[in-house]
């Protein structure tokens, strides 16, 4: 009896779903489909459109002007941010988004004249932004690297103890390294094997700019001359652990900060549901009183 009842059961909510599906229009699973397709091609039209804004830039970029010191640091930058623009095109770029979005303020006049002022804002976040990005970019990829240094010290330290082939511990550690730092490895070691170990070493500390790299690089540089290092690598452990610490603390300081917001919103919920019940029973008090 149970299992006919299921049987039943099941049926009857097919039944149901099929004329209700037909009855609202709901659309079949073809159609589901066709609608999946057609948001994977406007996904792709959005990377046209960056396309788009990449040619107007570098016909921009023509008119653009760097002095030499300028036009080589902007370049080093981008290189290291891993972005495939001139530093003309790229500097382009953000006041052609900018200007883009200006040009929404024509409409905004005619219409609504008082997004003007929330429009021109939109267009200089959007310059500052774009102009940024590559610093930005730059900077992620600084720090998720000096966050794996402390491991890759204390490893080198173990490592040193037993070789002294630089390429062999860059190569083997680099398979377990994060995508950061395992990209730089395998440039510096693909450059350490085609060239100089030192010239490598110095290239690698100068895409990233970071001081506690450039204590690492010193090291090994020291270890290629032919210094023992284990020492200096052991002190140098010591020390990342320490600023590994410090920099916890100071993540675990922001946090009360961050939480505060929430605890204000539970607290004034809180008070609302003993406010809401207050109210309820002060109305229903004097509706017995009157």
């Amino acid at each position: 009896m149970i299992q006919i009842l299921s049987v039943f059961t099941v049926l009857l909510a097919i039944g149901l779903y099929m004329l209700l599906a037909d009855v609202l229009k709901l659309p079949t699973n073809r159609a589901t489909k066709a609608i999946a397709t057609v948001d994977r091609r406007e996904k792709k039209k959005a990377k046209n459109f960056e396309v788009f804004i990449n040619e107007i830039s570098m016909k921009v970029g023509r008119f653009i002007k760097l002095t030499e010191y300028n036009k080589r640091k902007l370049a080093a930058t981008l290189k290291s941010a891993d972005i495939k623009l001139s530093p003309e095109t790229y500097i382009a770029r953000a006041w052609v988004k900018a200007g883009l979005t200006l040009i929404f303020i024509v409409p905004a006049l005619l219409i609504f004249p008082l997004l003007f002022p929330v429009i021109l804002f939109l267009s200089i976040a959007t310059y500052f932004k774009e102009i940024k990005s590559a610093d930005d970019a730059v900077k992620e990829r600084r720090e998720d690297i000096e966050y794996e240094l402390p491991r890759f010290v204390a490893t080198l330290t173990q490592e040193f103890k037993a070789s002294r082939n630089v390429v062999s511990i860059l190569e083997t550690y680099k398979l377990n390294a994060g995508p950061s730092f395992k990209k730089e490895l395998e440039v510096t070691v693909a450059d350490m094997k085609s060239g100089s170990y030192e010239s490598a070493i110095t290239r690698f500390e100068a895409r990233i700019g970071s001081s506690r790299l450039s204590d690492v690089m010193r090291g090994l540089i020291g270890v290629l001359r032919g210094d023992d290092g284990v020492v200096y690598f052991q002190m140098l452990t010591h020390d990342l652990k320490q600023m590994e610490i410090q920099r916890l603390k100071t993540l675990a300081m922001k946090r009360p900060s961050k939480i505060r917001k929430y605890s204000f919103a539970m607290l004034f919920c809180f008070m609302l549901m003993y406010l809401s019940v207050m109210f309820i029973e002060i109305i229903s008090t004097l509706g017995k009183m009157f």
